[in-house]
């Protein structure tokens, strides 16, 4: 079905049983978003929220908290608009099978964007919106479900315009309230490739943020569509709706069926301190310049609702919208890399900082000894692909080996390169490059190194799924847990400096210096081994966000050859949290007690969590 608004989607919801309404007055300041994570984490229904202090417009959140909700959501829509997809893939399917995609033509044509007349919006200041605050350290509210459009200077209109989710910080920090608010995007995005086209002109840029509408929206927002591929194309094919619009007497344009409107100027080279803020990677992204918007107009549709979301360490409603991309484009990224069979950005790690991945090795295959070949040609092209350049550690393995491997194995796939690895070839660094912007274990902002670790050939070791008996570490190092076969987290003593970590490696090589340690390739030294070691989310979060592999992988009997890194004994990452890492996102305590009040008996939460 098509929702020709927010509210119809939320009447749906509220019919089928996947909505929940709280009648009770609740704070913007941290109360609602940890509501929404108690309610996401019992993989709970989308919470509507009546009454928000301080504002008379009421919110939404948790609209795509799962994907059979999502699903839901899409019901009518989900199979062409992968089938449209598909085919912008590989347009030859739709000539070998006409009658298979003969809906595609006519999804498409009604998909495009609709120009209507102007529609009356009443206006308010941006002090009158939900102030949300979702993390007791962020520098202010938020908006995390907008979407941000703009305009190709050089090509105007709405279909070579962009629209994307870049968070805005509404107030706080030095933002002049009402007149100023903060945009959080990097130049090598859509908007960021319209600023710099404006900015060589001498010209301000027109951006306007569209909050809430129908469901379709956001996630065109969020889409990584194929290239020629409108996001409003896209809103309207998935949303079995028009994308609606019409500019208003500033020239701004105006997204007919959105909730709220705020429309501003981006002047060339003008920024503002932004930030801090607790995102997806589970830390605080810290205080930087990043454009700042003068505000001009603050629209909203009469009985306007507010839709958003709260972001942190994963899982989180994030994840959700990434698995309902993957539903629809999952086999859109292979197609594109030759040899690829398979990716997946290791979510439960903050996505960016770990991906796994399958590729054919077709290489030479007369040699005895297989190595990989053609998947280090394939780690190259994905790190130099869009969003996965943004990658820190790439996991690669020969499809051949193991046809049944499945990247989305957390355990197998780890278990896997364990066994194959070769420590003295497969590490590749790549080193003083770029970074997640959000990611601080770098060397600066936006910087930091990678390393793509391929694996190809036979199993070469049997991994150890205990220490074996006698086996112990160097004073003072004392406590140690298994992870999983082949990984020990080793505990780090408080008092221990990073720039004691050398003199640790040299203490774990000399201890053993005659030990046979094949079974057990890797060694993680972090802060809290019993953490580590309870789950393979705790693993994959601490290794690899705390991390950066030029500067913290270190090995047993280590050597470079001819450039080449490797080592002949276990493979150490030093997953501390170190003096630059950015702040962990923690909870309020008296807040999470207020949220365990509601899901008590009479509650209106009881049930729920």
């Amino acid at each position: 079905m098509g929702y020709p608004s927010l509210q119809a989607c939320i009447t749906d919801l509220e019919k089928h049983g996947h909505l929940i309404r709280i009648k009770e007055e609740v704070d913007p300041y941290l109360e609602m978003a940890a509501i929404h994570l108690r309610v996401f984490e019992a993989g709970g229904p989308a919470i509507l929220f009546e009454k928000v202090k301080g504002s008379k417009f009421p919110a939404v959140s948790n609209l795509f908290g799962t994907l059979e909700r999502s699903k839901f959501i899409f019901r009518d829509s989900l199979e062409k608009v992968k089938t449209l997809v598909d085919v912008k893939n590989d347009p030859m399917q739709a000539l070998r099978h006409p009658f298979k995609y003969a809906n595609v033509a006519l999804t498409a044509l009604s998909a495009l964007p609709m120009k209507v007349g102007r529609k009356h919006f009443e206006k308010c200041n941006i002090e009158d919106l939900p102030q949300i605050v979702n993390w007791p350290k962020d520098g202010g509210p938020f908006v995390t479900m907008p979407q941000v459009y703009t305009e190709d200077s050089d090509k105007p209109g709405i279909m070579n315009a962009n629209l994307g989710m870049y968070r805005i910080q509404l107030a706080g920090n030095d933002y002049i309230l009402n007149k100023e608010i903060g945009l959080h995007y990097q130049l090598h995005r859509g908007i960021g490739v319209h600023q710099t086209k404006a900015n060589a002109k001498g010209q301000p840029l027109k951006v306007s943020i569209f909050v809430g509408g129908p469901p379709s929206h956001p996630v065109a927002a969020v889409m990584p569509l194929p290239e020629g591929l409108s996001e409003m194309t896209f809103a309207g094919a998935l949303g079995n709706r028009r994308f609606r619009y019409f500019y208003d007497e500033e020239g701004f344009c105006i997204s007919a069926d959105a909730d709220f409107i705020i429309t501003g100027t981006v002047a060339p080279h003008e920024n503002k301190p932004e930030g801090p803020f607790g995102d997806h990677l589970g830390y605080y992204s810290l205080t930087h310049d990043f454009p700042l918007l003068k505000v001009h107009n603050v629209y909203h549709r009469k009985d306007a609702i507010w839709s958003f979301t709260v972001v942190g360490r994963p899982p989180q409603e994030d994840t959700s919208f990434g698995a309902l991309i993957h539903e629809i484009s999952g086999a859109a990224l292979p197609e594109e890399i030759p040899g690829l069979t398979a990716v997946n950005a290791v979510d439960a790690a903050g996505v960016h900082p770990l991906l796994f991945a399958i590729g054919s090795e077709r290489y030479t295959p007369y040699l005895k000894e297989r190595k990989p070949q053609e998947i280090l040609t394939i780690a190259n092209h994905i790190l130099g692909k869009n969003q996965l350049s943004l990658a820190k550690y790439l996991l690669i393995a020969a499809k051949e080996d193991d046809p049944s491997l499945d990247v989305n194995n957390i355990r197998q796939f780890l278990t896997h390169i364990l066994q194959r690895i070769d420590l003295t070839r497969d590490l590749h660094f790549y080193t003083r490059t770029t970074i997640d912007t959000l990611d601080y274990s770098g060397s600066g902002l936006n910087s930091g190194s990678k390393v793509a670790i391929t694996v190809a050939g036979d199993i070469k070791r049997e991994l150890w799924a205990d220490v074996p008996a006698g086996f112990s570490l160097p004073k003072p190092l004392v406590t140690y847990r298994m992870v999983m076969p082949g990984i020990l987290a080793i505990e780090i003593p408080k008092n221990i400096r990073t720039s004691d970590i050398p003199m640790i490696i040299e203490f774990l090589q000399e201890h053993f210096a005659e030990s046979d340690l094949a079974g057990i390739p890797l060694f993680v030294l972090c802060d809290d081994a019993t953490f580590v070691a309870q789950n393979l989310n705790n693993f994959v979060w601490v290794t690899f966000t705390r991390s950066n592999p030029s500067h913290d992988i270190y090995g047993i009997n280590e050597f470079t050859e001819h450039k080449h890194w490797g080592c002949y004994g276990p493979l150490i990452i030093d997953a501390r949290i170190k003096a630059h890492h950015a702040p962990v996102l923690e909870k309020d305590p008296e807040v999470e007690k207020r949220v365990d009040a509601m899901g008590e008996k009479g509650g209106e939460l009881y049930g729920v969590i």
